[in-house]
């Protein structure tokens, strides 16, 4: 293990060091760590002058990074880097994330005593295997605990983010969060505005994807966060949905039920589009003759998640995929009554699969009828690419060559020569030409 390379190597030098954090905490419980840390005694100078090729992205804070190669699932090598961190005790923290003084210490007891909770503030003594625990996290590991080190309120005044992070910890590993630092979270909350929109963003999207998104978002809303990050998501609760559709009842609910349908690692915009689908619904609600409707709800949520991942700050190819989930998540209940034409474009869409597992994860949530899944699944898997994407049999350069002017007439004639096409109406470039002649006398 390079980590542990890394901490005998400085101890080899006349430091301290240990394997720290997170590492130690899923090592303790059976699971492969994501990343490994190290803290030490040595200074950041005096880690870079024993690993040349480091990289000081927090050297004032203590912190370096020692670049390192590891095996990948497929058999290749990646590089990767191990945070090595000096031990420490920090001042102030005025901007809610920065400590305003930082003092390096040879004292790891010391060095834990800043860190978020007492799961993370295990350290591992690499030539031993024995764990030193100066703040009880053992314990709080046995009895599925979330517990900040120290007193609640100041660790989260240190940094706001932690509050997001305990309720991530507490969703991932089914753990209760305890009492006095459940409090201090729903106590600040109003904070969390303090915390870029990426750091939030960052945190909600890993609640999303690590398998057990409704319990994070059960807790968000109990430790008052929800409101704070996902107002839009808050506002779900109590609308009500026609029970003959609906039976799981309110927005809120469904809403829920399809976070517990997304499996573990399930990509970044299907969980947002899961999250998102109905989000046009609250705006929407009214009490018809015939039942509860949300009219145009796909078309109102789509731009309220378009703000929502602006807000967030999403890459624009995420957005893109995002938006088009909500935007297109009622097309399914028309699948079975489409032209061919019309089927096929549907199937153009980007990342089609998504939309088929969003639908799918849509009826399990509600009435469980699988019927319109079932037939788009089969049609988009058994319908050959060329059927879907085929060759055009014409151009604009062939309306042209026959002494058509460009204009916006060209694309009314191309669509409605593809159309023909994907219909099967149509298969020739002879075909194609006289269908676009006899259009162009009509518009």
């Amino acid at each position: 293990m390079e980590a542990t390379r890394i901490a005998r190597t400085l101890r080899e030098h006349g430091h301290s060091a240990y394997l720290v954090g997170g590492c130690v905490r899923d090592l303790l419980i059976n699971r492969e760590p994501a990343d490994y840390d190290v803290a030490t005694s040595a200074t950041p100078h005096q880690v870079i002058s024993i690993f040349p090729q480091t990289y000081a992205v927090g050297a004032q804070f203590g912190v370096v990074l020692v670049p390192v190669q590891r095996d990948t699932v497929e058999g290749e090598r990646d590089n990767y880097a191990i945070e090595v961190a000096t031990f420490r005790s920090d001042g102030a923290y005025s901007d809610g994330r920065h400590p305003d003084e930082v003092r390096f210490s040879k004292d790891a007891r010391l060095d834990v005593q800043r860190r978020d909770f007492t799961i993370n503030g295990l350290l591992l003594d690499p030539d031993t295997a024995e764990v030193l625990d100066y703040v009880g996290g053992r314990d709080d590991l046995q009895q599925g605990l979330i517990r900040a080190i120290g007193e609640p309120h100041q660790r989260f005044t240190e940094d706001k983010l932690r509050m997001l992070r305990a309720v991530r910890f507490a969703a991932r590993f089914g753990y209760t969060i305890n009492a006095q630092t459940f409090a201090a979270i729903r106590e600040l909350a109003p904070q969390i505005h303090q915390v870029s929109r990426e750091r939030v963003r960052d945190e909600i999207l890993k609640m999303l994807t690590e398998g057990r998104a409704r319990q994070a978002f059960e807790l968000l809303d109990q430790t008052n966060l929800l409101e704070q990050v996902l107002p839009e998501i808050k506002k779900m609760q109590g609308v009500q949905q026609p029970p003959q559709y609906h039976p799981e009842g309110d927005v809120w609910i469904h809403t829920l039920m399809l976070l517990e349908g997304l499996s573990a690692g399930c990509s970044k915009t299907l969980a947002l589009g899961a999250l998102l689908h109905d989000v046009g619904k609250p705006p929407t609600f009214r009490v018809a003759p015939d039942r509860i409707r949300f009219d145009g709800h796909a078309e109102i949520g789509t731009k309220m998640a378009e703000e929502i991942c602006r807000r967030f700050r999403l890459s624009n190819d995420e957005t893109d995929q995002v938006l088009a989930l909500v935007a297109n998540h009622m097309r399914f209940g028309d699948i079975q009554r489409m032209k061919e034409s019309t089927l096929k474009r549907f199937f153009r869409l980007p990342r089609f699969e998504e939309h088929l597992d969003l639908h799918r994860l849509d009826c399990q949530s509600s009435h469980r009828d699988l019927s319109l899944y079932e037939f788009a699944k089969e049609k988009f898997h058994t319908l050959p690419e060329a059927q879907i994407r085929p060759e055009p049999l014409i151009t604009g350069n062939d309306l042209i060559a026959a002494g058509y002017k460009p204009g916006p007439q060209f694309k009314e004639l191309l669509t409605a020569v593809e159309d023909a096409q994907l219909d099967g109406s149509i298969s020739t470039k002879e075909e194609a030409m006289a269908l676009a002649r006899e259009r162009a006398k009509t518009t």
